[in-house]
């Protein structure tokens, strides 16, 4: 951040009254994990049947899908195994769901400064100006939440955690989740 300049005053803040180096820095009300879970899954709720149209029609074009067997969504040894074994159909999948989900991400961040699933709870992302993020900024966010899912989703467990409510991928992008 350059010198000089202060983030958007924290709702949180203890010292919301103090000067900051803005004229008008303005208060916002930041989101917590509970709230964007729940955006979350509406985005999921999105992304997930959509892949699945995805992947049952390129499998049909390709001709290449999961094994001729009975498996259920928790036979988890049976999941394993395809992982293990480096399934194509499952790699496919997988590379597809990936694509789409992160295609989502990244179009609904730089057009629009939130997804569906802020906007249905009212949230939206700015960044530590407290102006919509920038593309370069939205594309860093979306990139936060590889590096989030890298980490076992510890990335996202640390909004619950933080004072200022911010994610991995919110650090690594300079933003803020806030009331919209």
């Amino acid at each position: 951040m350059p010198a000089g300049v202060a983030p958007p005053r924290l709702a949180t803040d203890r010292l919301a009254g103090a000067a900051t180096g803005r004229a008008a820095a303005q208060t916002v009300y930041v989101h917590g994990f509970w709230r964007r879970a729940a955006a979350a899954a509406v985005d999921l709720g999105i992304i997930l049947p959509t892949a699945l149209v995805v992947c049952w029609v390129a499998g049909k074009l390709s001709g290449v899908s999961l094994p001729a067997m009975k498996i259920g969504p928790f036979d988890l040894d049976l999941w394993i195994d395809l992982v293990l074994a480096l399934d194509p159909g499952l790699i496919m999948d997988l590379v597809l769901t990936l694509a789409i989900g992160l295609t989502y991400l990244t179009v609904f961040h730089v057009l629009r400064g939130r997804t569906l699933g802020m906007t249905a709870l009212k949230m939206k992302i700015i960044d530590v100006y407290g102006d919509r993020p920038s593309p370069r900024r939205a594309v860093l966010r979306v990139a936060g939440y590889l590096a989030g899912v890298a980490t076992l989703g510890l990335g996202f467990l640390w909004i619950g955690f933080d004072s200022e409510k911010r994610g991995l991928h919110d650090w690594i992008a300079g933003t803020y989740v806030v009331k919209a």
